[in-house]
C-alpha cells in the first residue's frame, strides 16, 4: 500500500494565511468538494477556519460520482445546515441554482439595510476539485485560470460577478499530513495529488482493490471480465490480459495498465463511482 501521501507545497502555507486574513471581508463562503470523495476532499483546515460563517458545499463533478450517494450526501450536509448543491462545473450543469441561492442570500443580506451592499464570497477547496471552473462558470469568462493538474491557481484575486456580487478566489489548499491513509489515496486517485509524485502502477493496484468491493460489476463490463481475480493484483494483471498491455517476453506492463484504469476512473469510463459512501 502507498503510505505516508503527503503534499503540501509552501503556497499553501500561505494560502491558510490568506484564508484567515480575508474571512472576515466575506459574507459566506462556497466550498467546493469532489463528489466521489465528499469526506477526503473536505479539507479539516477549511472547517476549523470558517467556524459557523454561512457556507455553500458544491459537490462538484457529481456527474461522475453514483447519483444516489450524491443524494445522500446533499442530505447529509443540509442536516449539518449547509446550503448544497450537486454541480458539475466544467459544463455549467447547476450554475443557474447557485445564482438563484446566491441572488436569495444578497437579497436577505440587504433586506432592512439603508444602503445595498454587495454580496462578497470566498471560493475555497482543495486541488484540482474544479473551484477554477466554477469561477469561470460564475464569471461568464476565464477569470481564473484551469487545468486537470493540482496547483494551477496561485496567489489572490478578487472578481466581480456582476449583481452585486463579488468572490475572493484562493489557491487549492491541502493539509500538512493526512491522519488516515485513505484519505490521501481517495485525493491521489481523483487528482488532487501530484501523479509525478506517485507510483501509477501502485496506484492502480489500490484502486482496483476498491472497485472489487464497491462495484465489482462495473469493474467487469468496463474492462470484459468474466469474473475478478481472487486479489486486486490478479485482476490487474487480467486487465492488462484483456488490453494487450504485455511486454517483451509476455511479461505485464504494469505502468500502462495503471495509467489506463486510472485515467478511464476519473473520466467516468468505468462508470459512475462514489469511492466513499455516506456512513
Amino acid at each position: 500500500m502507498i503510505e505516508n501521501i503527503n503534499w503540501y507545497p509552501g503556497h499553501m502555507k500561505k494560502t491558510r494565511e490568506l484564508i484567515q486574513e480575508n474571512l472576515k471581508m466575506v459574507d459566506l463562503v462556497v466550498e467546493v468538494i469532489d463528489a466521489r470523495i465528499p469526506s477526503s476532499s473536505r479539507n479539516p483546515i477549511i472547517d476549523q477556519l470558517v467556524g459557523a460563517k454561512k457556507r455553500i458545499i458544491v459537490l462538484n463533478k457529481s456527474d461522475l460520482a453514483d447519483e444516489e450517494e450524491n443524494k445522500a450526501w446533499a442530505e447529509l450536509f443540509k442536516k449539518q445546515g449547509n446550503l448544497v448543491l450537486a454541480m458539475n462545473c466544467m459544463s455549467g450543469s447547476g450554475a443557474n441554482q447557485l445564482i438563484r441561492m446566491l441572488t436569495n442570500i444578497r437579497d436577505e443580506k440587504n433586506k432592512d439595510a439603508a444602503r445595498k451592499k454587495p454580496l462578497r464570497m470566498m471560493i475555497v477547496g482543495v486541488p484540482n476539485v474544479g473551484k477554477s471552473s466554477l469561477i469561470n462558470r460564475l464569471t461568464g469568462k476565464k477569470s481564473a485560470k484551469t487545468g486537470n493538474k493540482p496547483g494551477v491557481t496561485r496567489g489572490k484575486q478578487w472578481l466581480n460577478l456582476g449583481n452585486d456580487m463579488q468572490l475572493l478566489d484562493t489557491p487549492g489548499i491541502l493539509w500538512p499530513k493526512f491522519e488516515d491513509p485513505n484519505v490521501g489515496l481517495n485525493l491521489a486517485f481523483c487528482g488532487a495529488i501530484k501523479d509525478e509524485i506517485l507510483d501509477i502502477a501502485t496506484l492502480c493496484l489500490e484502486l482496483i482493490k476498491v472497485l472489487q468491493v464497491r462495484y465489482p460489476q462495473l469493474l467487469m463490463e468496463r474492462y470484459k471480465l468474466t469474473e475478478l481475480g481472487e486479489t486486486a493484483l490478479e485482476t490487474m494483471e487480467l486487465i492488462a490480459k484483456k488490453r494487450g498491455f504485455i511486454l517483451s517476453g509476455g511479461r505485464i506492463d504494469y505502468e500502462r495498465t495503471g495509467k489506463t484504469v486510472i485515467d478511464e476512473f476519473r473520466s467516468a469510463t468505468i462508470g459512475s463511482i462514489t469511492l466513499e459512501p455516506v456512513e
